[in-house]
């Protein structure tokens, strides 16, 4: 077996990685590798090491294996499993990587289609403006649709004109920038507004929100909006401003599996710019009790 780099050191990752760590990796790699882009000696050799890579360690299935027995598993002449590794029907990756993979939409007509988060082809598409095709093949149309935020959230319909025909789209909860919808004839990439108020990472959400001093200082109970509606939330005395709170399942819906994302509250004291005469006074008084 020819001597390999192990496929973490590949993608410059910790073993730790999860699996967006990995794909935000890969990303950044196979554009800065990609032949097409770099025209260095042993570019194209490093574009197939990192595709190899990506290929197993974003399989967790592979993955787990390649942790446990490292590249004998992948190695025809290490005896394990048929001359194909443990997996069967896997393949080396080297010579296609990821961009022999193909999508296909179940619609019927232009109503509905498989989506694509995350997808490794996609930031290949928005860097040479439009899909992979091989040889002789036609590529395929692809288009953009913006939505806001919340049609991202929740997911939304939309009636869209491609080549004179109008088309249903619909959007499913949890979209996010960049998500692809493959349709039978095209594709459609989702890029989504900002929200004057929610942050979005990933399936979580970040939300500001201000309190009073007294607040801050003696605890109380707020009232807090989130994606789903109104929220009170207690606030214990003495806390900071800027502190995190975490609302376990109040985030964005998994696009690809079941459960939400986290919605997190950063409490900002909220310092008034102006005081009336008797929040001077009792400012005061509290400078003078070293508060």
């Amino acid at each position: 077996m020819s001597a390999k780099r192990d496929y973490y050191e590949v993608l410059e990752v910790s073993k730790t990685a999860s699996l967006a760590d990995i794909k935000s990796a890969y990303r950044k790699l196979a554009l800065k590798y990609h032949p097409d882009r770099n025209k260095e000696a042993g570019a194209e050799a490093k574009f197939k090491e990192i595709n190899e890579a990506y290929q197993v360690l974003s399989d967790p299935k592979k993955r787990q294996t390649y942790d446990q027995f490292g590249h004998a598993a992948f190695d025809p002449s290490s005896g394990m499993g048929s001359g194909q590794g443990p997996f069967g029907g896997f393949s080396n990756a080297s010579s296609n990587g990821p961009f022999s993979w193909s999508y296909r939409s179940s619609s019927s007509g232009a109503n509905s289609g498989n989506f694509d988060f995350g997808d490794p082809f996609e930031i290949f598409e928005q860097f040479f403006g439009g899909g992979f095709a091989g040889r002789g093949q036609r590529r395929r149309p692809h288009y953009s649709l913006q939505i806001d935020f919340m049609e991202a959230v929740f997911g939304v319909e939309k009636i869209v004109e491609i080549d004179g025909k109008r088309q249903k789209i619909r959007v499913p909860a949890g979209a996010n920038d960049g998500t692809r919808i493959r349709f039978d004839d095209f594709d459609i990439s989702i890029s989504v507004s900002n929200h004057p108020r929610f942050k979005r990472d990933g399936y979580d959400v970040f939300v500001d929100e201000k309190i009073p001093f007294s607040t801050a200082t003696l605890g109380g109970q707020i009232e807090v909006t989130t994606l789903d509606g109104k929220l009170k939330l207690k606030v214990r005395p003495g806390t900071p401003s800027h502190s995190l709170i975490r609302l376990r399942g109040e985030g964005i819906k998994h696009l690809q599996s079941r459960g939400k994302g986290d919605l997190y509250v950063r409490l900002i004291v909220d310092i008034p710019q102006k005081l009336t005469r008797e929040q001077r006074q009792a400012v005061e008084t509290l400078a003078d009790l070293n508060l």
